[in-house]
């Protein structure tokens, strides 16, 4: 009932057929681009700026977030009492 079929020829047809390929266009040339190391230095340095500045910012942020933590703790037992 749920057996498979199979085809009534012993050969499968072949998978791929052998086409000609085209030949490859041409290629225009790439202009050089020269990178001065004026220019990576300011990178990098933009860089490890960016970084210090988030990671100061992260800082400030979880220090801040103590602070609320501990003054809402401080400022409910002064409502207990």
């Amino acid at each position: 009932m749920f057996l498979p079929k199979y085809p009534d020829s012993p050969t499968p047809p072949p998978a791929h057929t052998h086409t000609v390929a085209d030949p490859a266009p041409a290629r225009r040339p790439v202009p050089q681009i020269s990178v001065s190391t004026g220019a990576v230095t300011a990178v990098l340095v933009g860089g490890v700026v960016l970084t210090a500045l988030l990671a100061a910012v992260a800082v400030t942020a979880i220090s801040v977030a103590v602070a609320a933590v501990v003054l809402r703790s401080l400022l409910r037992d002064q409502h207990r009492r």
